[in-house]
């Protein structure tokens, strides 16, 4: 090899390492911007919402605070690791985690002075709320509405909470595990039972619709509601007014009673009410004491993530009229 050759050789290869040096720095620092600008973006970037209401709320980040008085939100909430300052008033036991958190009511019973005393910045509400709405918002407190009247508004309570905390991941998989529940729970076969859903308390009865949440997990479990066609009550749109003939006339094979708490003294109540009518004593849910009890923590109120086991349990009542 010519000897003139070799300095100019090793001039060149100098010359393209370096430029190659120069390519990944450039590279690097192109990366390591656009995970800044991406960061940055993410952290700016505004977090949109669609209640129950159809209100498009918007946030600058996730919600320092959230009270509820839905014990079924409590439980998405919780799941999806929000930082809770309200909850609902306990008549029973609460949970160690729970004792904490201070009470605020119910929608019926609210409690505006420990609201104002906590003062989340978000506050999880019913529609039937709205009325006070403009007291909420003079406080700084955002209301959001959700419902729960199908398995279905119940997830997309957890997808929008999942948007709302920056937790879509954990609540994608949490409707994932309840969908792969119902899918195989609506795969049973469990054959088609007559049943008559009621929900109240002593002197107050209502048949269930296939419009509340429990008639709709009914009709997923395989149940056959009798009151489907009853007219709807005015106030409460998911329920009917019982209709003894119309009942006697369709012989239920089993009656679920549904109530926010307790059960044994609701279904005594509830067993009196029948006996003043001497038909009833002939339904077959009657003779073959089928007149069943369902636990008030998943139909009492909004089950939240626990609207599976609600299923289930409603599937074993079932199996037990056939």
């Amino acid at each position: 090899m010519n000897k003139a050759f070799i300095p100019i050789l090793s001039l060149f290869l100098l010359f393209a390492l370096s430029a190659c040096g120069q390519d990944n720095n450039s590279s690097s620092a192109k990366e390591e911007t656009q995970q800044t600008t991406e960061k940055s973006d993410a952290q700016t970037k505004q977090i949109e919402i669609t209640d129950a209401s159809g209100n498009t709320l918007t946030f600058d980040q996730a919600p320092a605070s959230i009270a509820t008085f839905d014990s079924g939100v409590l439980n998405i909430l919780q799941e999806l690791g929000a930082n809770i300052t309200g909850r609902p008033a306990a008549s029973g036991p609460v949970d160690e985690e729970l004792k904490g958190i201070t009470e605020i009511g119910n929608p019926h019973q609210p409690n505006f002075e420990m609201i104002a005393k906590v003062n989340p910045e978000v506050l999880v509400v019913p529609l039937s709320f709205k009325q006070y709405e403009d007291n909420l918002i003079e406080q700084g407190i955002k209301p959001v509405y959700t419902k729960a009247n199908s398995v279905e508004d119940i997830q997309e309570t957890i997808h929008t909470f999942g948007v709302l905390l920056n937790k879509e991941k954990e609540a994608k998989k949490i409707n994932q595990t309840i969908t792969d529940k119902i899918n195989k729970a609506k795969n049973n076969g469990t054959p088609a039972t007559k049943t008559l859903l009621v929900y109240g308390a002593p002197g107050t009865y209502l048949a269930a619709l296939p419009s509340s949440l429990s008639g709709d997990l009914l009709e997923i479990a395989g149940g056959e509601n009798i009151a489907a066609d009853f007219p709807k009550e005015e106030k409460y749109p998911q329920y009917a007014s019982i209709s003894p003939e119309k009942i006697v006339e369709r012989n239920p094979q089993q009656i679920m009673l549904i109530t926010h708490g307790d059960p044994e003294g609701v279904k005594k109540a509830f067993q009196e009410e029948m006996n003043k009518n001497a038909t009833w004593k002939n339904l077959d849910a009657v003779k073959n004491d089928q007149v069943i009890v369902l636990p008030s923590h998943l139909f009492g109120s909004n089950p939240g993530v626990k609207v599976a086991e609600a299923l289930q349990t409603m599937q074993e009542s079932l199996a037990e009229a056939n």
